[in-house]
């Protein structure tokens, strides 16, 4: 079994049913639907062919709704190209979406030019392309290019530092956001967070889970602050490495993948991961162990972006990101997901699903036991026993289709469907048989169950038994 979840990201070469139901065989567990490219449409379309693949497959994969956030981009540009030397001039105009050319792009917020000053850096193309700001007039920005380069229609424009008056949720977002929820999406990624108050006050408009994307300066230094506020955190390493120091980055990544860890939230490791196979049916050995290294650092997903919306080989993507884990778990002592406990160890003396998740992990390892099943209501105890990094099968059962399908982004955790239950004896004996019957767990083999007393009630957990299956 793997433990460590994909992400793929759906587009273009991966959008059609064949595909994705390849997808979905080679080990897709979370679909995501990158919300700045497509119209509502098409999105709502290749959210179906998801679930219609997932179903065919009997496997349950989640979706994910990656918000834009308040992303800078230009305009369309002449020919969808243009060639910007060093030297030259260029005027950026903001609040326009007039078509653009080496001497002229427009950029999609008009308050852009009252938040810049003469000296300030500009960076376009995924950071390729260098600008450095020479004066600023109404709604217009003169800029040098310092580092030149090819840019195309709608790409991304990054400030490094603080655009205050930037809006962290635009009207955009939320017209998006409502659309996501008509169409069944399960998680919610919100782009470009720079303060928990940004994930709190999208958490009033919302249900679903949120996922907060690390990849803005002023993140890394609200971490804590954010972990707390949001459901999962994303170290999103594009942009990231474009507004701080380059060399940076790993650290960042790995003090983010200890902070989720310390709060038992799940975090995905992403951005230009097999980067190379968008064109290539092999990823670079560089790529590799950094896949490996995310992976022993602790992160509980790892993602794919152009890999396989774009790649010329997205099923080849999938399967190669699975290969990497199963081999890079497989050869990790049990010692080393360890070190994730001893933060939550502190948490268990105030919160009963803490102490009995730590104490489960602890008799499946002394005691050998085959599996952990956990039958839940919200997801909250599969979420904590996951966190915990036992070294058996998580199995977890729900009468929620949502809570089922949200479980594919859990570390070490298979999900499935059950029937609710008032009866906490009943809900134990039927989690038994559902294991069974699943062909998860042989008849016979020791198990350890969690529940909730009184049962049916959501965030109870506070009993752990120990059965033979059966």
């Amino acid at each position: 079994m793997r433990r460590t979840k994909i992400v793929a990201t759906i587009g273009p070469a991966s959008d059609n049913p064949e595909t994705l139901a390849r997808l979905v065989e080679a080990g897709l567990d979370v679909a995501r639907l990158n919300f700045a490219h497509g119209t509502f449409e098409q999105m709502a379309e290749t959210a179906e062919r998801v679930r219609q693949a997932a179903d065919r497959a009997g496997r349950s994969v989640a979706i994910l709704q990656d918000l834009p956030g308040p992303k800078l981009r230009i305009g369309p540009v002449k020919g969808d190209h243009a060639e910007l030397g060093v030297g030259e001039r260029l005027t950026l105009v903001c609040g326009s979406d007039e078509e653009g050319d080496q001497h002229r792009l427009s950029v999609s917020w008009d308050g852009l030019a009252a938040s810049l000053a003469p000296d300030d850096v500009i960076y376009l193309a995924d950071g390729a392309v260098r600008l450095c700001v020479t004066g600023v007039r109404d709604h217009e920005v003169d800029t040098k290019v310092e580092v030149g380069g090819a840019v195309s229609s709608r790409q991304g424009l990054n400030v490094p530092g603080e655009l205050a008056s930037l809006p962290a949720v635009a009207e955009d977002d939320m017209e998006k956001l409502r659309f996501g929820e008509s169409i069944g999406v399960d998680l919610v990624a919100l782009s470009f967070v720079r303060r928990p108050e940004e994930i709190t006050d999208l958490r009033e408009h919302t249900g679903i889970p949120l996922i907060a994307k690390i990849e803005k300066p002023q993140a890394v230094e609200n971490l804590d602050a954010i972990a707390h506020a949001a459901d999962c955190l994303m170290v999103a390493r594009g942009d990231l490495g474009i507004e701080m120091e380059i060399e940076r980055v790993p650290l960042v990544q790995k003090n983010i993948i200890r902070k989720a860890g310390e709060l038992a939230r799940p975090v995905i490791t992403a951005t230009q991961m097999l980067d190379s196979m968008v064109v290539s049916s092999r990823p670079t050995r560089a790529e590799v162990a950094d896949v490996a290294n995310a992976i022993m650092d602790g992160t509980d997903a790892v993602m794919l972006s152009q890999e396989t919306a774009v790649g010329a080989h997205p099923v080849a993507a999938v399967k190669m990101m699975d290969s990497i884990a199963r081999t890079t778990e497989s050869e990790l002592p049990l010692e080393h997901w360890n070190h994730h406990r001893v933060l939550r160890q502190e948490r268990a003396a105030h919160d009963p699903a803490y102490t009995v998740a730590y104490n489960a992990c602890d008799a499946a390892m002394q005691l050998d036991l085959a599996a952990l099943v956990v039958p839940t209501l919200s997801g909250r105890s599969a979420r904590i026993i996951s966190a915990h990094r036992p070294r058996v099968p998580i199995y977890v059962l729900s009468p929620d289709p949502e809570v089922v399908r949200r479980a594919s982004l859990l570390w070490g955790v298979e999900a499935a469907s059950m029937e609710p239950h008032g009866i906490t004896e009943e809900l134990i004996a039927d989690a038994v048989h559902r294991v069974v019957e699943l062909g998860w767990v042989k008849e016979g083999e020791r198990i350890g169950i969690t529940a909730g007393l009184p049962s049916g009630q959501p965030g109870t957990t506070s009993l752990f038994q120990i059965q033979r299956a059966g």
